[in-house]
């Protein structure tokens, strides 16, 4: 059963023996009083003080006199200018955490329009699970502490920078002063930037997580697609910007996909009728449309565009050629093709991990940019950063580098598909002793990936 936010803050990690700390409160902003009745029983039983409003001029009166932490308002609320009620309340108390509870049938372009207005923190999708929004409470109470904590620290450089200001009696402490304003003003700017750039990677992953909440977990790619992507661009040295805005096309490739029915979100690609592969080719150009709302992600939403173009041109939707498909699109395609292949997305089979990189290897040349096809296979090869779980590295070794006593990090088959050894198993002689023989039989060498001890 999951921990409720008054069991977590009662742990010692999380909360000194002391006295109880007051409760956070929360300000429900819905119209449909049986939805708000339901939320505030759940949210008072989760220790916190809840207010209540069914409408945007009762949460401003509300605001007005009452100190509030935390703001969940339910997106149909605000009826068709939903950006501008929870821009409002952003623009006039931005210290409170602002939640949204959403309907992706009532309208996306004006959901995402109010996520990146409203500067929001999560979202919870109708019908909202109460496990799920426990969890958003958790992390937003976590946020709102880390906010507190650096309103406290500029504060006390404030008082620090106007005590330091009242000594400038000599030309010298002038001097320094300046400088420390100076500094104190590049800082600023690039906190800002920092801030700024924070909100549009939340708000990426706010989006992408509407997506996930319909799909199975073994059809849940983002992960795996971003760290490929991470890695790739942290071991080539890939300009900042780049990187920035692959890893946010990395989370958002599938937007185009949250209209699809169930049925056409788990069936493999090439399984569809030709009515369906029509909507399935439409994905990405749809993906950027959603995309091009927030101004910040258009970078971001080329690359999304252009992730399912073929290097010999046969690709869709612009059915764009070689280098003329933008780099940045070439390499998301890699990285979402090989996880896919392995999610059984692609063929109506799951295609082990060394089968998939076999796959890639093939098409090279026909579907994917020789050159960048053999850097990225050769990543995953030798880093293997998709299989990373729980901080684990894992490192790429030849049978005879095995030693005794090292864990699989992935399944081992022969070269008709049988299954050898599976990840998890710990290595000991008689087993490195059976993978040699299987090497001699087949007349072929084994790569054996094994988490780094």
């Amino acid at each position: 059963m999951a921990e409720s936010i008054g069991d977590i803050e009662q742990q010692p990690a999380q909360a000194p023996a002391q006295s109880d700390p007051e409760p956070a409160t929360l300000l429900l902003i819905i119209e449909d009083p049986e939805t708000l009745s339901q939320l505030s029983e759940m949210v008072e039983q989760e220790g916190f003080q809840v207010l209540q409003a069914a409408s945007t001029k009762d949460a401003v009166a509300t605001l007005e006199l009452e100190p509030v932490d935390l703001v969940l308002c339910d997106a149909s609320t605000f009826g068709q200018d939903g950006h501008a009620g929870l821009g409002l309340i952003q623009s006039r108390w931005p210290d409170s955490i602002r939640l949204l509870l959403i309907d992706v049938a009532t309208g996306l372009e004006e959901a995402l329009r109010t996520i990146d207005e409203g500067q929001v923190y999560g979202c919870i999708l109708k019908p909202w699970d109460a496990d799920r929004l426990r969890r958003l409470l958790h992390r937003s109470l976590e946020e709102l502490g880390a906010q507190r904590k650096r309103l406290q620290h500029e504060a006390s450089l404030q008082v620090q920078n106007e005590n330091l200001l009242a000594l400038n009696d000599t030309l010298e402490q002038r001097i320094e002063a300046t400088q420390q304003e100076l500094k104190q003003t590049s800082d600023m700017l690039e906190k800002a930037y920092d801030e700024l750039l924070h909100i549009h990677v939340t708000t990426a992953r706010v989006i992408a997580d509407l997506l996930h909440q319909r799909l199975p977990r073994h059809l849940q790619t983002n992960d795996q697609v971003s760290a490929l992507i991470t890695a790739f661009c942290e071991t080539h040295a890939l300009d900042h910007t780049l990187q920035q805005d692959l890893e946010l096309a990395a989370a958002l490739y599938n937007m185009g996909k949250l209209t699809w029915d169930d049925h056409l979100l788990v069936t493999p690609s090439e399984q569809l009728s030709a009515q369906e592969r029509t909507i399935y080719q439409n994905y990405p150009a749809s993906s950027e449309s959603h995309l091009m709302a927030m101004a910040q992600l258009k970078r971001a939403a080329k690359i999304v565009r252009h992730h399912r173009e073929r290097w010999n041109g046969s690709g869709f939707p612009d059915r764009l050629e070689g280098n003329d498909i933008p780099y940045g699109s070439r390499l998301l395609g890699l990285a979402v093709d090989f996880i896919e292949l392995q999610r059984g997305m692609v063929l109506p089979r799951e295609v082990p991990r060394p089968q998939a990189l076999a796959l890639l290897r093939k098409f090279a040349g026909r579907i994917y940019d020789p050159e960048l096809c053999h850097d990225f296979v050769k990543l995953c090869v030798e880093k293997a950063p998709d299989l990373q779980t729980g901080g684990k590295a894992v490192i790429s070794l030849e049978t005879s580098q095995v030693k005794p006593g090292m864990i699989l990090a992935q399944d081992i088959y022969s070269a008709s598909g049988m299954l050898l050894l599976h990840e998890g198993k710990r290595l000991d002689k008689h087993l490195m002793e059976k993978l040699k023989n299987f090497e001699e039989i087949e007349g072929r060498n084994y790569t054996v990936l094994v988490y780094r001890s």
